[in-house]
């Protein structure tokens, strides 16, 4: 064996027992049902231990003093029985997230989605398909989980039908719908569930602050792009030379899958017909300066419009997915309609169940004032440290990357974490929705070199197709290398928006 042979073959050994370890150390986690469960009932006793020794901080604010409040009282134990109800209703993500799927899921089962995600793809050969495969993962967040479905084995037949590595299509469209899953060009469920948690834990300072879904739009399309630059660069620079030196078996494809039937394509022209006309319907219905979309004295930042994101999103894609469904007969009738749209509520529902257990942790954390005091003196700490912004941000970043190698789920981290970080940088003047494209960049880079996330293992499925001897560290060793470049230039393009001050969103300062 040659000395750098042997050399990879011992850090590939070191990569597989440091991802054992991972793997052992999350599967000790519960579900994240049972996890904010557990959290309650520690975040009761804590509660009844800090309000016993009397802990407070003075509010920054109002100069008023915050106590904690004991959840283990008779006013705490009331609280926690009667707002059992509200608190799940009131749920800021709960609404959006619902009215957002019921468009998104119509359109996904009437089959627009898996569609559109082909259409992207398969035209495309030669050196831009590395770029195209990234790209069309960053616009497949849309579909959520579906996409994973789709893209990844349809990755590997498109590369291997260019003559490339069928391997390489499963790890680009692995890292690019994973690793950069919170980036796209296009509002996606993700943005309605992150704002809604947001403006949850920003309540916690300023009960009016809202944060809107297109808070981190123009920062999450520039990343979409900047990233399947990255995933570009890395594959054709350095991990194609690797992978496509190795053997790949030879296996019976679904060719098929790469040609669109005549009632598809005739479908999507017919989706982006309908598309267009409601989208010029509604600048129609905002152009006028007195459109009841717009907000006073006529401006589009505090407007309607804006507000009412969630709703346009799901008239979009229900009009696009019902004009597609009665091309290719997925919608034949009225009744289909609403049929593909309870389907697609159904999948949404272990995010419903999850939901659940969520808003009630929240509720409690709120109500015992734990996370207001934390927020307070860990803002007080970082100024009489002179901890600089850059600094807590690198710090936020690599904490919530460890923590994501665990907790793999992106809602379920941002409700844990949100509470104490957004709070605490409003207090030191950094706004809500810096924060939240800071958690961003932290919630997306590791899913792929963490043997926790399920995709990660579906992936490896996928890959031992193609090589039988294939293991969770011969994936995290491609991937690995991709995860870091994307951390790293997406860190370095956070910075640079930050130095430049330029709006994440709407109406979205960055500072």
């Amino acid at each position: 064996m040659s000395e750098t042979a042997e050399s990879r073959h011992r850090s590939t050994g070191v990569l597989v027992r440091v991802l054992a370890g991972i793997e052992r150390a999350g599967n000790l986690l519960p579900h994240p049902f049972w996890l904010f469960g557990i959290l309650s009932v520690l975040l009761a006793v804590l509660s009844w231990i800090l309000a016993a020794l009397g802990v407070t901080a003075i509010s920054p604010a109002d100069g008023e003093t915050v106590a904690v409040r004991s959840l283990i009282s008779v006013e705490g134990i009331g609280e926690a029985v009667s707002g059992v109800v509200e608190n799940f209703a009131t749920f800021p993500p709960l609404g959006t997230a619902l009215v957002t799927m019921i468009g998104v899921g119509m359109a996904e089962k009437a089959g627009l989605l898996t569609t559109m995600l082909r259409a992207t793809v398969v035209r495309v050969r030669g050196r831009w398909l590395t770029f195209a495969l990234a790209f069309t993962a960053m616009i497949a967040h849309v579909a959520s989980d579906a996409a994973y479905i789709v893209l990844i084995p349809l990755g590997a037949i498109v590369f291997r039908a260019a003559g490339r590595s069928p391997v390489l299509g499963i790890v680009v469209a692995l890292v690019a719908i994973s690793a950069g899953t919170d980036a796209s060009p296009l509002i996606t469920p993700t943005d309605v569930i992150l704002s809604g948690l947001t403006t949850a834990a920003a309540g916690t300072i300023d009960p009016s602050y809202v944060v809107s879904p297109v808070a981190n739009y123009y920062f999450s399309a520039a990343s979409s792009v900047i990233l399947s630059i990255v995933i570009t660069v890395v594959v054709e620079g350095f991990l194609a030379k690797r992978v496509e030196t190795g053997e790949d078996a030879e296996i019976e494809e679904d060719r098929d899958s790469l040609v669109l039937t005549a009632g598809q394509r005739r479908g999507l022209r017919r989706a982006g017909i309908a598309a267009l006309v409601y989208l010029l319907a509604l600048a129609a219905a905002v152009a006028p300066p007195g459109s009841p979309l717009r907000g006073e004295n006529g401006s589009l930042l505090d407007s309607p419009l804006l507000s009412g994101i969630a709703i346009e999103l799901s008239v979009l894609f229900l009009v696009a997915g019902t004009a597609y469904g009665t091309a290719v007969g997925t919608v034949r009738r009225g009744r289909d309609v609403p049929d593909l749209i309870t389907q697609g509520l159904r999948d949404i529902a272990p995010i419903l169940v999850l939901f659940f257990a969520v808003s009630q942790f929240l509720a409690y954390f709120k109500w015992s004032k734990i996370g207001e005091v934390t927020a307070i003196h860990g803002a007080a700490l970082l100024k009489s440290l002179g901890a600089h912004s850059l600094l807590i941000f690198v710090g936020i970043l690599v904490l919530v990357s460890l923590i994501n190698l665990l907790v793999t789920s992106g809602s379920a981290q941002w409700a844990l974490v949100a509470p104490v970080f957004v709070p605490m940088l409003m207090l030191l003047d950094i706004p809500p929705e810096t924060t939240q494209a800071l958690y961003r960049i932290a919630d997306s880079c590791t899913n792929v070199i963490t043997p926790m996330s399920p995709y990660f293992v579906m992936a490896l499925g996928f890959l031992q197709r193609y090589r039988k001897s294939a293991g969770i560290g011969t994936l995290a060793s491609m991937t690995i290398p991709l995860a870091f470049s994307m951390l790293i230039v997406w860190t370095l393009l956070f910075l640079a928006w930050w130095g430049l001050g330029l709006p994440l969103g709407p109406g979205a300062p960055i500072r």
